[in-house]
């Protein structure tokens, strides 16, 4: 795995003694301009840290990997008629306010826009990476030319029924880091055992010892937070974020997501994790 943009926020937060907060949000919900507001929030202020990494999602209208709550804001996103040149803003917002962005994209989105211009305009924007939920190195040719093109990172996401010839792959085609699904099914689904995402962690340091690890493994509060720290390089919470933003459908809901970003920052940050931690994440998602 070579390191980029993006690794570097892990490497800092390894240095200051703790593991990174990844924060996921889609860029339109509950629209570009109130989005762009939830974005500012996340990056935090010296009071309140904020992530450490976030992760831009453009909405979808098939979004075959991603859970309700994801599914209902993106639908909203769309509605609200958000396009995905609005990315571009969104990332130049978490800029601006101090943060390292990446986007989190379904192919078919840069496929229409242009491999080589997303990619441009994504750099010009200053933008770190893109995940990409849906595409895999060996289909990923034109990708790679144009994130090395414009110093890009790429990131690839692996599971638990990752053969290890194939996470060997997978983490060798990454720049900046590789993303652990650690369950199997659309994000929010529960149907394997959680200890899987341990498991996956440690199969992929055995195989390449150097890589750097962020996992998404349905995270809701703080507690929680700290036990998937205890054993990634990153913890990542997307419907946590989202929820409280539902809930109230406009920006009156920043009280609460400030609320659940403080939690989940004090987890991440030396937060102390019970036995209970990983089955509750099961329970509660």
């Amino acid at each position: 795995m070579r390191l980029g943009l993006s690794s570097q926020v892990f490497l800092a937060a390894a240095a200051a003694g703790r593991k990174a907060l990844v924060g996921y949000y889609p860029v339109g919900y509950p629209n570009v301009e109130a989005s762009l507001q939830v974005l500012k929030t996340l990056c935090g202020t010296d009071e309140h840290p904020g992530v450490d990494l976030v992760e831009v999602g453009m909405p979808y209208s098939d979004p075959m990997m991603d859970g309700s709550v994801i599914q209902s804001a993106g639908s909203a996103a769309l509605r609200a008629g958000v396009r995905t040149r609005d990315v571009f803003a969104a990332v130049q917002q978490v800029r601006e306010a101090g943060k390292c962005a990446v986007v989190m994209t379904y192919w078919n989105l840069v496929e229409r826009y242009g491999v080589r211009a997303f990619a441009r305009d994504l750099a010009n924007a200053g933008g770190a990476g893109v995940i990409t939920v849906d595409l895999i190195p060996e289909e990923a040719s034109q990708w790679f030319a144009a994130a090395d093109e414009f110093g890009l990172d790429r990131i690839f996401l692996v599971s638990p029924s990752s053969s290890d010839e194939r996470l060997v792959t997978t983490v060798q085609a990454c720049r900046g880091w590789v993303y652990a699904t650690a369950v199997m099914g659309v994000t929010g689904m529960r149907n394997t055992a959680p200890t899987l995402a341990p498991q996956l962690v440690s199969r992929i340091r055995e195989l390449v010892p150097e890589a750097l690890i962020g996992v998404g493994l349905g995270v809701s509060n703080g507690e929680q937070a700290a036990a998937v720290a205890e054993y990634s390089d990153a913890v990542i919470v997307g419907s946590a974020l989202l929820k409280p933003m539902i809930a109230a459908g406009s920006l009156a809901g920043l009280p609460d997501l400030q609320k659940v970003l403080d939690e989940l920052v004090a987890g991440v940050r030396g937060g102390t994790a019970t036995q209970n931690s990983i089955s509750m994440i099961e329970r509660e998602c």
